[in-house]
């Protein structure tokens, strides 16, 4: 990405600048994995087929409890969600820490399949300041039981390719939340076009 969003975004000569769109040989992205799964194997995982899959996002987003947390993701899909998530900005706060989120909503998903008879699930932010403390949430995500992890835009290209190499070679889904993308994307005059990073993501 530097030889194509590197110093020339700077340049004193350069009043504004867009990247839109861009072409990638084949070659070249034979070089990348790509995404280890897709729509298909998350409805494989959830069991669930010729519907649209329902899901939303925590609410209120902060200052929840764990368990008041872990009621609510139970709440959401005994009433006929498939799936919740964390949002962005829950990560482990003094008011829940974040084995205390992942165990209540553990919970909380374990009981709604029981009552509903259907697999369910909830997207846990493992988003972190270090690689080493991504990846410990990761391994403890999946020991809890849980088949899907959630990643923020903005932790970053490396840590992005990184974790999606372990979830590959753990058999976890990864959902990437767009946080952080409005910084390149938002202003039509100069940055990049969402379609260039959802491209880059899914490579």
């Amino acid at each position: 990405t530097a030889s194509i969003i590197g110093n020339v975004f700077g340049f004193k000569a350069v009043s504004a600048l867009r990247l839109e769109d861009m072409r990638i040989p084949h070659s070249y992205l034979k070089t990348f994995q790509g995404p280890a799964t897709g729509i298909i194997v998350e409805r494989e995982r959830l069991n669930k087929y010729g519907t649209p899959l329902l899901g939303a996002t925590v609410k209120p987003k902060l200052g929840l409890s764990g368990k008041n947390y872990g009621r609510v993701v139970y709440e959401g899909l005994k009433g006929g969600l498939d799936f919740l998530k964390d949002d962005e900005n829950i990560n482990s706060q003094p008011f829940m820490r974040w084995r205390e989120r992942f165990l209540n909503c553990m919970e909380g998903i374990n009981r709604a399949s029981a009552a509903t008879g259907e697999v369910k699930g909830s997207y846990l932010n493992i988003t972190a300041a270090t690689m080493e403390e991504v990846y410990k949430r990761a391994e403890y995500a999946k020991a809890v039981g849980s088949i899907v992890v959630m990643i923020d835009l903005v932790m970053g290209y490396t840590a992005i390719q990184s974790i999606a190499y372990w979830a590959r070679e753990n058999d976890m889904l990864l959902h990437l939340h767009r946080a952080g993308n409005s910084t390149y994307a938002r202003q039509k005059n100069h940055g990049i076009n969402f379609r260039v990073i959802c491209k880059w993501m899914r490579m």
